[in-house]
């Protein structure tokens, strides 16, 4: 078979102001708790924030997945390690360029707003992709392994930096 095909997970690393949101969740889930004491609607409140707790606090546990297949990238969002949803779909046909974030073959895209689908881990190397789909540039910033660069370097040479 001459099928390329690999995938690679990786998890977004918690940043302060999602920390910041799980205590506020957690605390007003305590004190929706109290007040439930207090007053007899205490328990209405109560019951919203548990609901809230476990709507909210899956979405902030997230793991991307990036999956290469024959020219085909695709990558999901898993959320809590349970739902998981496509995000971003292209084919290296739709490839503009990619390279390390913030090198010179960039600064020609620096108005296109970025979606961000890396760790957020200021230790990783990540690599930002410019693709066109239906007229309109779009910049994504992911973590690929090695093994999805040579993959799309081969369909694209000119088109990878590495």
């Amino acid at each position: 078979m001459s099928d390329f095909y690999t995938e690679q997970l990786v998890k977004r690393k918690a940043s302060m102001g999602t920390m910041v949101a799980k205590a506020a969740l957690i605390a007003l889930t305590v004190v929706s708790l109290l007040s439930f004491f207090l007053f007899p609607l205490g328990i209405l409140f109560f019951g919203i924030m548990i609901v809230a707790d476990i709507f909210l606090l899956r979405q902030l546990d997230l793991e991307f997945e990036y999956l290469y297949v024959n020219g085909d990238l695709d990558i999901d969002k898993i959320m809590a390690k349970q739902k998981r949803k496509r995000v971003f779909q292209t084919n290296v046909s739709e490839l503009e360029v990619i390279a390390p974030t913030g090198s010179a073959e960039l600064n020609a895209f620096q108005n296109i707003k970025a979606h961000n689908f890396s760790t957020m881990n200021p230790d990783h190397k990540t690599y930002t992709m410019v693709v066109v789909k239906n007229g309109q540039k779009e910049k994504i910033i992911f973590e690929p392994n090695q093994t999805i660069l040579e993959g799309m370097r081969m369909l694209a040479p000119r088109k990878v930096i590495l």
